[in-house]
């Protein structure tokens, strides 16, 4: 145990995109604080995530001073297609919205630009920081105690812990469980993803529904594509050459989409599970979750990353208004406020999940209900356009 414990007003543990942007616009306001990550940077800056960005998250990360790569190699996106039965639906989002928009820039790029903006301003950020353990977390005076592998254990003093380190992080597990709720749904099938380094399908998302499952053709820049296909829990990608996958997504596309694909060799071929997960209150003591450390969406929606960009939102305001006005009452709200829009996107996310995807065990009463909620959509400018308003990300 080192001699001396470090102090800082909020100690981060995780350093992800929630972590970092919460580290910058503390730094921003005059708060001290320190991020705890046990990966190495390499590690983290090459992790592959999710790319599509609401215009609340664009908004908050602009405001944050880390936009202009950003704003430069985004590709905005004014909507999307939806294909099933052969027909493609196309969502308007600008138009359905009042002109809000999405922005595909990758979870990549935007931790490389926060990375820079804390590297110029000097916040520290101790990586291999093993063995986090958040303490005394129902006191006035919390810590952290760590280890690394230069310094041994140490342990830094703080006021508050910001719980940033994702599904399995320890943040969450300290809460006592009687003190905690947790809410949960798991989808008997997952995502297979191919990234490949190959103009994508079209400029546009595409989300399909097929007998066969689900399948979307996403992209990270005009050179970059990502695709997915619904498969079977407990799959593996040793199962999947990238011509089966690919002769796989060809076979549940409309063949006017199909004819656009360019295969390729893939550069990153992983399966993820589908969860619903929400662990409320997202407070505890001294110690506040943040992120995918509270709640876990299904991919559909594109909520993970927008979600955890909402409660640094939440969370940074309630901080720095406790430290520049002495007012702690956006603090004490924190959960509360946060959870209130958690829900609606953890809602919008098992709506868009339920429609799209095949369940196989819903038999055929199943599948007209899922028939009769496209059709209804297509139908719909109302329908459409709570699809759309959903989408590109409601109001902080």
């Amino acid at each position: 145990m080192s001699e001396t414990p470090r102090r800082t007003q909020v100690a981060i543990i995780g350093g992800g995109p929630a972590g970092l942007l919460l580290a910058l616009i503390l730094n921003r306001a005059g708060v001290d604080c320190v991020v705890l990550e046990r990966r190495s940077r390499e590690y983290v800056l090459s992790r592959i995530r999710a790319g599509v960005l609401e215009q609340g998250t664009t908004d908050l990360l602009r405001l944050a001073g880390v936009g202009a790569r950003m704003d430069r190699e985004g590709l905005i996106h004014d909507g999307f297609d939806i294909a099933w039965r052969g027909e493609v639906l196309h969502i308007d989002l600008r138009e359905l919205s009042g002109g809000k928009t999405v922005m595909v820039y990758g979870q990549t790029e935007v931790t490389h630009d926060l990375y820079d903006a804390l590297d110029a301003a000097g916040v520290p950020v101790i990586h291999e920081a093993e063995d986090a353990t958040p303490e005394a977390i129902e006191s006035d005076t919390p810590s952290v105690s760590f280890r690394t592998r230069s310094g041994g254990e140490q342990r830094i003093e703080c006021d508050f812990i910001a719980g940033c380190d994702g599904y399995h992080g320890v943040c969450r597990q300290t809460i006592p469980k009687d003190r905690i709720e947790t809410f949960e749904r798991e989808y008997p099938f997952g995502w297979l993803g191919v990234l490949v380094r190959k103009p994508p399908i079209q400029e546009e998302l595409v989300y399909a529904h097929h007998a066969r499952g689900f399948a979307l053709c996403s992209l990270r820049s005009p050179q970059l594509s990502r695709y997915y296909i619904q498969c079977r829990n407990g799959d593996d990608v040793k199962n999947w050459t990238d011509e089966a996958f690919f002769d796989e997504l060809q076979t549940r596309l409309p063949d006017s989409i199909a004819a656009n694909l360019q295969r390729g060799p893939s550069i990153e071929k992983s399966i993820a599970p589908l969860r619903s997960f929400v662990a409320e209150p997202m407070r505890y003591g001294r110690l506040f979750l943040a992120g995918d450390a509270a709640h876990i969406v299904p991919p559909t929606g594109a909520k993970g990353l927008n979600l955890a960009v909402s409660d640094i939102h939440y969370l940074s305001r309630g901080l720095v208004a406790h430290y520049q006005e002495r007012d702690s009452g956006l603090l004490d709200r924190y959960s509360e406020d946060a959870l209130a829009r958690v829900w609606k996107a953890e809602r919008f996310s098992w709506w868009f999940t339920s429609m799209i995807h095949r369940f196989e065990d819903d038999g055929g009463f199943g599948q007209r209900i899922q028939e009769a909620e496209f059709d209804f959509l297509a139908s719909s400018r109302a329908a459409q356009t709570a699809l759309a308003e959903n989408y590109v990300g409601l109001p902080f």
